[in-house]
């Protein structure tokens, strides 16, 4: 029988990362699930995913401290043997009109959700390399598309998740690792649960919030279909960025 791939999707306890999780658990995919603090929910999603057959665990982990991450994915590969597909899922908000932005929120979420790329595919990376196979997903946002008032630190993130992506997708191609992001546009998870849903509604020509769904099940079709498609930013959106 055939080795089961191995995935690790970052900030897989809730939301976007939890829906990657159970799409790839449900296609077969042994997922372990990176979170930063909420072991219940962690703990939760991982029984929801071993009754899907999938092989699952979670790990705490900080994604923007390279020696955890270094820690981690060394653990996984004893435990696993190996990693076939990599979601850079974990993501933070920090808010607010740049001229009054402090220079920690910026850090902050250049460090979560930008830095942590690096410090997770770079070992990860290697590993796909000796393997001579893989899948990586960079979770960018329409916001690092086409900008957004009051999140220059998060599109300012977004837009380097995207500039990465195709540099990786170049370097990696000859070892058959293929590296795309999915941009999503407004989704109904607790991020956004805040927004002025009537007003975001009216802009999207499709009329509605997309569901964290829509974005698990275009990263299970990236990571184990689309064997032909690399370098590409797959925006889901409903039609916002057209």
């Amino acid at each position: 029988m055939e080795n089961k791939k191995v995935a690790l999707v970052t900030g897989g306890s809730r939301g976007i990362g939890k829906a990657c999780a159970l799409e790839l658990a449900a296609a077969g995919v042994d997922v372990i699930i990176n979170y930063a603090g909420n072991a219940e929910a962690a703990n939760k999603t991982v029984e929801e995913l071993k009754a899907l057959g999938s092989d699952a665990c979670a790990m705490r982990f900080d994604v923007s401290n390279q020696q955890e991450v270094e820690a981690a994915v060394a653990q996984i590969v004893e435990k696993y043997k190996r990693i076939d597909i990599l979601v850079n899922n974990a993501g933070i908000t920090r808010d607010g009109l740049f001229m009054r932005m402090s220079a920690q929120n910026w850090l902050d979420v250049i460090n979560t959700n930008l830095n942590s790329a690096y410090y997770v595919t770079n070992p990860i990376s290697k590993i796909m390399i000796k393997q001579r196979s893989g899948a990586i997903i960079n979770m960018a946002s329409i916001s690092g598309i086409y900008g957004n008032a009051g999140q220059a630190n998060y599109s300012t993130a977004k837009a380097g998740l995207i500039g990465f992506t195709k540099a990786l997708a170049k370097e990696l191609a000859s070892r058959n690792i293929r590296v795309n992001a999915v941009a999503p546009g407004f989704i109904q998870t607790d991020m956004t649960k805040d927004l002025p849903q009537e007003q975001i509604v009216d802009k999207i020509p499709l009329k509605r919030l997309g569901e964290p769904e829509d974005i698990a099940k275009t990263v299970k079709f990236l990571t184990l279909d689309a064997t032909y498609i690399t370098g590409q930013v797959i925006g889901v959106d409903g039609g916002l960025v057209i």
